[in-house]
């Protein structure tokens, strides 16, 4: 029997934001203070290349760029977002993302592709084969436009061994976690910006794979909860809860994101690339006051 890689690392693995110069290029700096701050608060690793790195925006070599400036400026360990659904351009950017991370790439996330349990472990197997990579196994419809029950997709796990890890963004998340991880070893983990991240935790997951604009909230809790305090956990999310669900607004949440962190002083701009849509400019007193709550908004 084949054993199983290594689960991913529990905690809480921040999902990397990519930002842009006034003339759209990559932001380098912000990109570098944006993972150095991840490694100050404590995060696990750094999920690059996700959805909320406008990934399907950039092109091969701008993945690239975003690989190595993140391998550069920290020291955390890297999962690597691949975009396409297909066998042989997925193989193509993890190949490429090998080549930019080097050994600090810990997994490539790669989406459920089809319903079918069958069909997802050949496209896995097929991709471990050619990269001898581990892989983060990503449930998402919303972005993928796949739907694959539950039960598939444990069958999809139990069958890869090469499979260290689950993302769960499927809503019921919590009952899913808790179905998943009540019968294979492997890390899952919750998205979806923290808003049901409590809940996942008592259903058994690994902590967080997601971005928040205060990322140190979500390390926080995860931390608490993994060291046994429920409570402490409970109060270190609490006050970020409207935040949180402020900056999840579906269709704008990419952009609050971004503008959230320009006002924090970690990105120069909060520009994102089409077809993402801007910051509205009638939430900036909302998003102003939001931050007044917690106290400042610049990172300290």
């Amino acid at each position: 029997m084949t054993t199983r890689v290594e689960p991913l690392a529990r905690g809480v693995w921040g999902v990397v934001a990519t930002p842009f110069t006034d003339a759209g290029e990559i932001d380098e700096a912000s990109l570098g203070r944006l993972v150095q701050f991840y490694e100050s608060v404590g995060a696990a690793g750094l999920t690059v290349l996700g959805v909320f790195g406008e990934a399907a925006a950039l092109t091969a070599a701008e993945r690239m760029q975003v690989l190595g400036v993140v391998a550069a400026n920290s020291r955390l360990p890297i999962v690597a977002g691949v975009t396409s659904l297909s066998t042989a351009p997925a193989i193509a950017e993890i190949e490429n993302a090998q080549a930019a991370s080097g050994d600090r790439l810990r997994a490539v996330m790669v989406q459920a592709n089809s319903g079918s349990a069958d069909r997802v472990i050949e496209h896995l197997r097929r991709i471990n084969d050619a990269t001898g990579a581990a892989i983060v196994l990503q449930d998402y419809p919303k972005s993928s436009g796949v739907t694959i029950s539950t039960d598939n997709l444990v069958a999809v796990v139990e069958a890869s061994p090469f499979v260290s890890a689950v993302k769960a963004e499927a809503p019921p998340t919590a009952a899913a976690i808790a179905r998943i991880t009540a019968r294979v070893d492997v890390s899952v983990f919750g998205g979806l910006g923290g808003q049901g991240l409590l809940d996942e935790l008592a259903a058994g997951s690994a902590g967080a794979m997601t971005g928040f604009s205060y990322p140190e909230a979500l390390v926080g809790c995860v931390s608490a909860w993994l060291a046994g305090d429920e409570d402490a956990a409970r109060a270190e999310l609490l006050p970020y809860l409207p935040l949180i669900n402020f900056e999840q607004q579906p269709g704008i949440a990419l952009a609050l994101r971004k503008e959230l962190f320009r006002r924090r002083g970690l990105f120069a701009t909060g520009i994102v690339r089409a077809p993402a849509a801007s910051f509205p400019a009638e939430l900036d007193a909302i998003a102003t006051d939001h931050l007044a709550q917690l106290d400042g908004s610049e990172v300290r």
